[in-house]
């Protein structure tokens, strides 16, 4: 599976090819899948360009991009979006249009109450388990660690050179926890180096200008299509010589 994540926490200082409006994330959505994405990850935005987790924001995302799409459609529930737990909880309980999963950032205070609560509404949880931190432990001992559609190993060492490494290491920290499938992905220069590790591990992976806005060969990516058909190429290169 490659996952195309589309905006993340960018702006407009960014460049014109992070999409901001619900109907940019749906038109970016739409080529990106053309290109071989099999699944997405999005940040509903206010018009001001700030993440959001309003249920009016998210089903104005979520309506525009399945008008577009077929694939699963998942948004982030990020701390940044509702830094408040309770707060949080309560956005994501009021949610209108329901998304067919949600990131939860398993570090973050009140993770395990969102999961709950997502799970309870029949939303799929990624449970997000980022590099230095607590996470990896708290999700192995977590009860709803069976529940979650699958693990989103994020490694957030951005060197090209010791991304590998970070995401071993993070590999080998989530190796007693249930048997769940993995997404294993990078950010800025260590974007590639991961997912090509994920390629040789055979787990999934994503691409997008939430993680890197540059190609395997540093030229700036033009769109979250060109992205996705360069991570598509190291999928099936492996394939090739299988």
């Amino acid at each position: 599976m490659v996952q195309v994540c589309l905006n993340g926490a960018r702006g407009a200082a960014d460049g014109a090819g992070v999409p901001l409006s619900p109907e940019a994330m749906a038109e970016s959505a739409a080529l990106a899948v053309a290109a071989g994405a099999t699944d997405i990850h999005v940040h509903p935005k206010t018009p001001c360009g700030q993440d959001s987790l309003s249920p009016r924001v998210v089903a104005a995302t979520l309506d525009a991009i399945r008008a577009r799409v077929s694939v699963p459609v998942g948004v982030t529930t990020g701390a940044w979006a509702e830094p408040d737990p309770v707060a949080r909880l309560e956005r994501v309980r009021g949610w209108t249009v329901l998304p067919d999963h949600a990131s939860v950032n398993w570090h973050e205070p009140g993770a395990e109450e969102v999961a709950a609560a997502l799970i309870e509404r029949g939303v799929g949880v990624e449970a997000g388990i980022r590099s230095g931190t607590d996470a990896a432990g708290r999700f192995v001992r977590s009860p709803l660690a069976v529940q979650v559609l699958r693990v989103l190993a994020e490694v957030t060492d951005a060197s090209p050179d010791t991304a590998e490494e970070s995401a071993r290491a993070l590999l080998a920290d989530l190796a007693s926890a249930p048997g769940r499938p993995v997404l294993l992905h990078g950010e800025g220069g260590g974007a590639w180096p991961v997912l090509r590790l994920a390629v040789r591990l055979g787990l999934a992976s994503r691409i997008g200008m939430e993680d890197t806005v540059v190609l395997p060969d540093g030229r700036r990516a033009r769109s979250n299509a060109e992205l996705v058909a360069a991570g598509v190429r190291e999928y099936e290169d492996r394939r090739a010589y299988q």
